[in-house]
């Protein structure tokens, strides 16, 4: 894999704290609204602009690029964000509940992105797509990076735990959710670079629409430069590589807004005969296989039969595509999970209150918590040249934006 060094725009030491913000995806627009509140540094001004914009204007509206634009270049003109000299690499360190990942943020290839270098295991929504498209191209940057892993290799590892171990970081704080957060420069990046062209692939861990719509950014510069050369910056996007042995999934659980006009004991009965249905002390499948369903106010444990599972299907032996071919389509009529509006995703760092308090709440009719899918499952999906279903995976903790801002200009 090719890896580059970029001048990299990023916070002022003092104000990275401040600036620092969730995925513009991970929250929706009241609760991005209330995180920047009296924040002028959060970078959520840039990521998600339609908070600093009329209630009314619809999200797509050309309104919130140029307002995203005008944001970042108040960072830049306030010195909030500073350009770095120098092309660098760096280390991003984030800590949760004790567990530790160490990526390496730099730039990878829009071809190696297209040769699938960079393997994907989910299908992208267009909507999605030319939205951070046109984000892109209005800013003229990455202003997100894409969370990519790889298989471990010794090499690298122990070259980052050289720097972690020997440097001291430009950036460590702790955010409001509890994630420490831990940056340093990569003092040789030419070496690091090095290591990292030994690595056959990568695959996208989260940051599929970030992923293409970068591909396809950088394919509209290439085509409007009449002198293109192939080295200029649009030709790479940003992205923190993290060895899959040091990564955290979380399950990415279901709720269903109706039960298709049965009762719960209907359900119930149906469930029952797809496997072993028994009261459920917790909320937490203990292995695939399993799922843990929220129905009548009560907790019920389903057990699938093991000898319908066929395991040598990367695709149909996933838990998600279990609960989706077994449960979801047959007993409860959700044909397509992409499109269907009865149907809706939480992941798994919301806990089961979450479910609960939704199926409780009238809202939603009935919860399903699944055991996380693997990162075994995630690779051997992609290696076939599959995708999953959507929402198959969650990983936290999330990546911070506005630590690194990669200019294509």
């Amino acid at each position: 894999m090719r890896l580059n060094p970029f001048r990299a725009v990023r916070p002022r030491p003092d104000l990275a704290a401040q600036v620092a913000a969730v995925p513009y995806d991970v929250v929706n627009r009241a609760e991005a609204a209330e995180l920047a509140r009296g924040n002028p540094h959060s970078f959520l001004h840039v990521g998600r602009s339609d908070i600093d914009l009329p209630d009314d204007v619809d999200p797509y509206d050309p309104r919130i690029y140029r307002h995203a634009r005008e944001a970042l270049d108040q960072l830049l003109a306030r010195g909030t964000l500073l350009q770095d000299a120098k092309p660098g690499l760096f280390l991003y360190r984030q800590v949760m509940d004790g567990r530790g990942q160490t990526g390496v943020v730099g730039c990878v290839h829009v071809d190696d992105y297209e040769r699938d270098l960079i393997r994907k295991h989910e299908k992208t929504r267009q909507d999605k797509e030319d939205d951070r498209t046109r984000h892109v191209l209005t800013l003229n940057a990455n202003a997100e990076p894409v969370f990519l892993t790889y298989r471990e290799r010794p090499e690298i590892d122990a070259l980052v735990h050289r720097i972690v171990s020997g440097s001291t970081p430009l950036y460590d704080f702790t955010a409001p959710d509890g994630v420490r957060h831990t940056i340093w420069a990569v003092p040789d990046p030419v070496a690091m670079a090095r290591a990292f062209g030994g690595v056959p692939h990568s695959y996208v861990a989260d940051g599929h629409h970030r992923s293409a719509s970068a591909w396809r950014a950088g394919k509209v510069l290439r085509s409007k430069n009449p002198s293109h050369r192939g080295d200029e910056e649009y030709n790479w996007f940003l992205a923190v590589l993290f060895p899959a042995d040091q990564l955290r999934i979380l399950p990415y659980n279901r709720l269903v807004r109706d039960l298709k006009g049965q009762t719960p004991s209907e359900v119930l009965g149906r469930l029952g005969r797809l496997g072993r249905l028994t009261p459920a002390g917790d909320a937490t499948p203990d292995r695939t296989g399993v799922f843990c369903v929220y129905l009548d106010r009560g907790w019920h444990r389903l057990e699938l039969e093991a000898g319908g599972i066929d395991r040598s299907d990367p695709i149909a032996s996933l838990d998600v595509s279990l609960l989706q071919d077994r449960v979801l389509s047959p007993i409860l009529g959700v044909e397509d999970p992409r499109t269907d509006k009865r149907i809706d995703f939480v992941g798994g760092i919301r806990g089961p209150a979450e479910l609960e308090r939704r199926v409780d709440s009238g809202e939603m009719a009935v919860a399903f918590s699944l055991y996380p899918t693997t990162l075994g499952q995630l690779m051997a999906v992609s290696d076939a040249g599959h995708v999953m279903p959507p929402k198959s995976t969650w990983f936290e903790p999330k990546l911070r934006s506005g630590l690194f801002v990669h200019q294509l200009g």
